[in-house]
């Protein structure tokens, strides 16, 4: 079970690098017609991405859970959903009620900000890569400026693909246990 959950984390994260590493590489050939720095901004800026990308979503899964729980509950239950060792019942109380973890937000309001301090903490990281590998300000605010923004929409859609697919497993596991 243990080996499972962390493949599909790491799955999950391995995804988000491999969308990321196409979209910036064309975003930055896109906008600089050079090959070299395509590839540069490609290489460099999603593995920086990719990191901020694990602490933003570990950032809203305790965001999304402390509406609920106390501190002790939320590393609980936290622990026990990755671990996968809540019952059926337990399972569908954590996702019907505050989400799965790692989910997109259920309410518009949520996924909006969700996606918004998404955007903004890809702004930063994109325009400070992108500006170390250029040197000119202009440019690494264009990368920065687009990029983000087509990332942005990329993100959204990665993000809802997971929810499915953790959904799907959960509703999976709450069959088999209730067999």
């Amino acid at each position: 079970m243990l080996i499972s959950t962390a493949r599909r984390l790491a799955l999950k994260i391995a995804s988000y690098g491999a969308m990321h590493l196409i979209v910036a590489i064309l975003v930055a050939f896109a906008l600089t017609r050079d090959w070299r720095i395509a590839l540069a901004v490609g290489v460099v800026e999603p593995i920086f991405q990719t990191l901020a990308y694990s602490i933003h979503d570990r950032v809203w899964h305790r965001v999304e859970q402390r509406r609920m729980l106390s501190g002790f509950e939320e590393t609980a239950e936290a622990v026990t959903a990755r671990l996968e060792l809540m019952d059926a019942h337990e399972q569908n109380r954590a996702h019907n009620h505050h989400g799965h973890s790692h989910a997109l937000p259920r309410s518009l309001k949520q996924v909006a900000l969700k996606t918004v301090t998404y955007g903004v903490m890809h702004f930063t990281v994109a325009v400070l890569v992108a500006f170390a590998l250029t040197r000119d300000w202009r440019l690494a605010l264009a990368i920065g400026t687009v990029e983000p923004l087509v990332q942005t929409v990329f993100f959204t859609l990665h993000d809802r693909i997971w929810t499915r697919v953790e959904a799907k497993k959960a509703r999976r596991v709450a069959e088999v246990a209730a067999a």
